[in-house]
């Protein structure tokens, strides 16, 4: 039996993990969390645990100039403590640290009506502190790692599911609320939290070490996300079309509209592993995200 420590409680990707772990394979693995906030995680003893799992951090929810005492705590915490947490890890004798990195290293979505396409040569150009205080964790980590210290680092894209927060939430939001919505061309690369939980599982289960990309097996398109939000609670949604212009020329005032419908993929090939992760269909996923908890 594996044990796997938490670094980050009441994080959503820590939680959904620990549940998916205690539900799914509770004869495989142990799995505990740590609170990061008050320091006393220092004093923990990290031995005994095969794996550990970083969770803890500052999310982006940033739109436009920030101020610098924010920045300091994004570097603060998405880096320093991070980098921190992994050479206590090292040092007590944990075999693998795995860091939540993000898309977000590569910079903004592509604007309304081109594609950003993520191919494993694509150099990292982050485009605020966040994604660079994410980029600068994940040069701290690489030099600790070893053989006996294997380092997975893992980019996903947009996550969600049932609790995730950002903008999966407001969309379904907007689904509950409007019989209509924009149609707009884009491609977006999203993972369903359960597929993360799984490939979490399977980086531990093969003890891996190295830079991953996971991702569902599908692409989703802004509109079409929304429609299925929408019909997952027995409602209709209408998707109209020339809309392109009006939200082009808002695209110039606001980053919001790029977020929402440009366009920012991974190839496909990058994020396939040996081992099926992915489940679900998009379309499934968005129903088990909606459904209503027994």
């Amino acid at each position: 039996m594996k044990r796997i420590l938490i670094t980050g409680a009441n994080s959503f990707i820590g939680t959904s993990f620990e549940t998916y772990i205690k539900k799914n394979y509770p004869e495989d693995y142990t799995v505990d969390t740590v609170d990061m906030i008050d320091g006393t995680w220092r004093e923990k003893d990290f031995s005994g645990y095969d794996s550990l799992l970083h969770v803890a951090g500052i999310a982006h929810s940033d739109s436009g100039k920030i101020s610098e005492e924010k920045e300091k705590l994004y570097y603060a915490v998405n880096t320093d403590l991070t980098v921190e947490t992994a050479r206590k890890a090292k040092a007590d004798g944990v075999g693998q640290f795995i860091f939540m990195s993000s898309a977000i290293v590569y910079g903004e979505s592509a604007p309304i009506g081109k594609v950003k396409t993520i191919t494993k040569e694509t150099p990292v150009h982050p485009a605020n502190c966040y994604g660079d205080s994410k980029v600068q964790a994940e040069n701290g980590l690489r030099p600790l790692g070893c053989d006996s210290f294997k380092v997975v680092i893992l980019r996903p894209p947009m996550i969600y599911g049932k609790g995730s927060k950002g903008n999966y939430p407001l969309l379904a939001k907007i689904a509950l609320k409007t019989p209509v919505f924009p149609y707009v061309e884009n491609r977006r690369s999203m993972l369903y939290i359960e597929h993360l939980c799984e490939f979490l599982r399977l980086m531990i289960e093969h003890n891996e070490q190295g830079t991953f990309w996971p991702q569902n097996r599908e692409y989703s398109q802004t509109g079409e996300l929304v429609r299925m939000i929408s019909e997952a609670h027995g409602k209709k949604m209408r998707l109209v079309k020339g809309f392109g212009w009006a939200l082009k020329c808002m695209s110039h005032v606001t980053g919001l509209v790029n977020k929402a419908f440009g366009s920012l993929v991974y190839d496909q090939a990058l994020s396939e592993y040996g081992t099926e992760y992915a489940k679900y269909s998009l379309e499934e996923s968005i129903r088990e995200t909606e459904k209503e908890t027994p």
